[in-house]
């Protein structure tokens, strides 16, 4: 059985041999074993159910997911939603700030936030530690931390093209971001 977190509506994996039954978070559509509560499938004897995830906020090393809603020259601010993987219920969210030399580990002095940043992109990042008591400091300074989605200005959804350029499949026109390095490259 996977311990992968299924999120409400997912598909749920069933474990080979008889069909389990449903249990605790779990319910039947059309055929499919899907999930009613952000949690991780366990299988007990008959039964198929979701261990509910609590969420938890941001500590240092956590890996976060979030929107940037705020840049000014120094940072960006963050809107973080997803801590290590576990969704936070909904206006739940905590604030992360992105320092301008926390952004890469090199050429620290060059770094230019609007270059790096747009509202609205979702950002991977690294807590580093808790900052004033409104927000936590992030820091994008590996090949896996960056923007991870950006919309262009045409609306589109853009494709990384290399660590600092996104591409508008729409226009082709190149947009300055720092990317994550794509999973599985």
């Amino acid at each position: 059985m996977s311990s992968d977190i299924v999120l409400p509506g997912q598909p749920v994996p069933v474990p080979r041999g008889p069909i389990p039954r449903p249990g605790t978070g779990i319910y039947t559509r059309d055929g499919v074993i899907r999930a009613s509560l952000v949690g991780v499938p366990q299988h007990s004897g008959s039964t198929l159910e979701i261990k509910k995830i609590r969420p938890r906020p941001p500590a240092p090393n956590s890996v976060v997911l979030g929107a940037i809603t705020r840049l000014s020259p120094l940072q960006a601010v963050v809107s973080i939603t997803v801590v290590d993987g576990v969704p936070l219920p909904a206006g739940e969210d905590f604030t992360g700030v992105i320092r301008v030399q926390d952004v890469r580990a090199t050429e620290k002095d060059k770094v230019k936030i609007a270059d790096c940043f747009r509202g609205g992109d979702v950002v991977r990042g690294l807590v580093l530690s808790l900052g004033d008591a409104r927000s936590y400091y992030v820091t994008t300074a590996r090949n896996d931390l960056g923007v991870i989605f950006a919309t262009s200005e045409a609306g589109a959804t853009m494709e990384p093209v290399s660590w600092q350029e996104m591409r508008c499949p729409k226009t082709g026109k190149i947009e300055k971001r720092k990317c994550a390095k794509p999973e599985g490259m």
